[in-house]
């Protein structure tokens, strides 16, 4: 076991800004607006369990396809990049329907343990221990489970502005760890 406090704090940063889970307090609002009740305790359990086991099985899948590990996170960072274009401009490259249930589907998969989680995973795992990870993963999962059961309270107390802001800041966070992951994955592929 190489437990690292660095790592750990790291990819909690990674994860958390991926998941963005604070910028997606308005689309959990709506969804709970739609359809009534939001299974907090559900959603948070299962988005941990698929992305632990991808942090596990995603490698072997890559495998199986033949992408290596290195390859996958230079990708991933071009994902990650996007996704902090997305937030720092205010725009939407893609679009998703909005699901209608609010039932573990929509936010366990693809809000919170989606496809820019998924690429992060395996970025991390190109660079970090495994149980740092899961880790980060954990704590993420705590943070999520308390913001949706605390959405109504936290989006009174931002306002939309104060969303906004934190969207941009963890933004450009993510910008510069898609640069960050792309410098360090390409240099093993040339």
């Amino acid at each position: 076991m190489s437990f690292s406090v660095k790592e750990i704090i790291t990819a909690t940063m990674v994860l958390f800004a991926v998941i963005d889970i604070i910028g997606s307090i308005p689309i959990i609002i709506g969804l709970r607006e739609k359809v009534g009740h939001i299974q907090s305790e559900k959603a948070s359990v299962i988005a941990g369990i698929i992305m632990i086991a991808f942090l596990f099985v995603g490698e072997k899948i890559l495998s199986l396809i033949g992408i290596d590990v290195y390859s996958f996170a230079v990708a991933g960072s071009f994902v990650l990049f996007f996704l902090a274009i997305e937030m720092v401009l205010g725009i939407s490259l893609y679009n998703d329907e909005a699901p209608e249930t609010a039932s573990v589907v929509p936010l366990a998969f693809p809000l919170i343990a989606g496809a820019g989680t998924m690429t992060s995973i395996l970025s991390l795992r190109a660079e970090y221990h495994v149980e740092n990870i899961i880790i980060a993963i954990i704590i993420n999962i705590l943070f999520v489970y308390i913001v949706l059961k605390s959405s109504k309270k936290i989006e009174r107390m931002l306002g939309k502005s104060g969303l906004g802001v934190i969207r941009k800041i963890f933004g450009v966070v993510l910008l510069a760890i898609a640069v960050k992951l792309f410098a360090s994955n390409a240099s093993n592929l040339f």
